[in-house]
């Protein structure tokens, strides 16, 4: 494996390739998910160099919740890993997101690679391999991705997932399909996690978004939505305070 990339700036020469520059400004997050210390350390440092913001997963029991958290817009994901294996890993994200994922194995046979291709990868890079292979395979996976729209990001709370680009909201394994006004009330509440909401913010938010909804009919969609959330183990998700408005705790 190689981990020697030239000063970026210019176009580098490695092993035979060419690695094509990033542009300044895609500061795009990448979500390495590698037991091995060295190896993860050695992307991390090389991707930076090039202008991406790189987080190595800390916790391999926790790779949803670490991948949400840092709002990851491209996934690169070992298949052999404690507790469980990377296609599970593969399968959990896919659950809540379509971002580019890449697979690394030391198997290069093609079950594997099939594997990988079947549970949601994109792409698929053999150990060892050279930095250089991998970057370029990283860029052409976010351009491929983000060339003609922007990254819709992530939203969580008490271990809920919100994925408004999806419309949807996953909890312990489960998917919640919502309805418009549903996503647009758990979106408003959800990026003030913790703080309360006007009853008018709210509305706000709704007439804004094409709909009018009046004072009674938010608190039908408010009622409707907390038994959706139930559904799924979600019990007081949203909380009232009388005379403020509404929060997700």
């Amino acid at each position: 494996m190689s981990f020697g990339l030239d000063r970026p700036g210019t176009k580098s020469r490695i092993a035979g390739h060419f690695v094509p520059e990033l542009q300044e400004e895609s500061m795009y997050r990448i979500f390495v998910v590698e037991d091995d210390r060295v190896i993860a350390r050695e992307i991390k440092r090389c991707l930076e160099a090039w202008g991406l913001e790189v987080a190595v997963a800390a916790d391999f029991r926790e790779i949803p919740r670490e991948f949400a958290a840092f709002q990851a817009q491209l996934v690169i994901l070992d298949i052999s890993l404690p507790f469980f294996d990377g296609y599970h890993w593969c399968r959990e994200i896919r659950k809540i997101s379509k971002v580019p994922i890449l697979f690394l194995s030391s198997a290069s046979d093609n079950m594997n690679i099939v594997m990988a291709m079947t549970m949601g990868g994109d792409d698929f890079i053999a150990k060892p391999f050279d930095l250089s292979v991998l970057t370029a395979k990283v860029q052409a996976l976010l351009r491929r991705a983000y060339e003609f729209q922007g990254a819709v990001p992530l939203l969580q709370a008490r271990g809920a997932i919100l994925n408004p680009s999806e419309a949807t909201l996953s909890y312990s394994g489960q998917i919640l399909e919502l309805t418009k006004n549903d996503l647009r009330i758990l979106q408003t509440l959800m990026e003030r996690s913790g703080e309360f909401v006007s009853r008018e913010e709210i509305m706000t938010r709704l007439w804004e978004s094409d709909s009018f909804v009046d004072d009674n009919a938010l608190t039908i969609n408010v009622t409707r939505l907390r038994r959706k959330l139930e559904s799924i183990g979600l019990t007081g998700f949203i909380e009232t305070k009388k005379g403020v408005g509404y929060r997700v705790k």
